[in-house]
């Protein structure tokens, strides 16, 4: 016989699990992603372009005198080509993604979820670093192929230069996007630190080849030590204490630029 406290007994109600950060963030990536592959424009800008200019250096990189600098055209271009990738296939198509997403409404709706500020950031940044890794290596082989060359040396360096790199130019992405009014105006809001990236920072000009004052200047670049990393990757040669200074480095310039994010950047249409 059933008790009268049995026959009233609410019937359990199935709850769905409480999604992770991951969970959310592998979300924003997967809607990213389709946006991308659907947009001709970006994939285009952010695949062909860093292969072309890698493969178009190679004139200037031959006329650069490396006599006495223990490098090579192979080590020279061979991480200039990884740098490039990243600089176009993360900082300047992020650039645009936040800019666009923003204008659209996209992520202050995002925001008024579950979803917290850095998970939308990091989430919609998944494709551009799928991305990068994907054009890196394809990269990495063609131009070993194409320059004869040997494998990276110290292969750890080139991932760990990568990934810091990587973290820097999402953060710096987004601290561009924080002045950047239109997905318009974003092709000049980022120009200036690419082109002090790639002039300064040792991309295809080696600081080896630069004046002293000039190289001394250089070094405190934010992307000067992931070029360290990566360079050193082939050559094998960055001491244990320049290799820590490099981390160090690039975590600080990274810190700097995620506080700044913190406190600059909106959430909502600038224009």
């Amino acid at each position: 016989m059933t008790t009268s406290a049995a026959r009233t007994a609410p019937t359990p109600v199935a709850t769905a699990p409480r999604r992770t950060a991951a969970d959310r963030m592998t979300a924003l990536g997967r809607a990213e992603l389709t946006l991308l592959l659907r947009s001709k424009a970006s994939l285009v800008t952010a695949v062909v372009l860093p292969s072309v200019m890698a493969f178009a250096m190679r004139g200037t990189v031959e006329e650069l005198d490396l006599g006495g600098t223990g490098l090579s055209v192979a080590t020279v271009m061979l991480p200039a080509a990884l740098a490039t990738a990243l600089l176009f296939s993360v900082y300047t198509y992020l650039v645009g993604v936040y800019v666009v997403r923003r204008e659209g409404l996209v992520l202050k709706r995002l925001r008024s979820g579950e979803v917290r500020d850095w998970e939308i950031l990091v989430g919609s940044a998944l494709p551009a670093f799928l991305l990068a890794v994907v054009q890196s290596l394809l990269l990495a082989v063609g131009m070993t192929a194409f320059l004869d060359a040997d494998a990276p040396a110290a292969p750890h360096l080139a991932v760990l230069g990568l990934l810091s790199g990587v973290a820097m130019l999402v953060a710096g992405a987004a601290l561009t996007a924080a002045f950047t009014r239109t997905s318009e105006s974003a092709q000049m809001t980022f120009l200036p630190f690419l082109l002090v990236t790639m002039a300064g920072s040792g991309v295809f000009a080696p600081r080896e080849v630069m004046p002293d004052m000039m190289a001394d200047i250089a070094a405190w670049l934010p992307f000067s030590p992931v070029m360290d990393l990566l360079r050193g990757g082939w050559t094998d040669d960055l001491a244990a204490m320049d290799q820590l200074r490099a981390v160090i480095l690039a975590l600080a310039w990274t810190g700097l630029a995620v506080f700044a994010v913190r406190r600059r950047f909106r959430w909502g249409p600038r224009s």
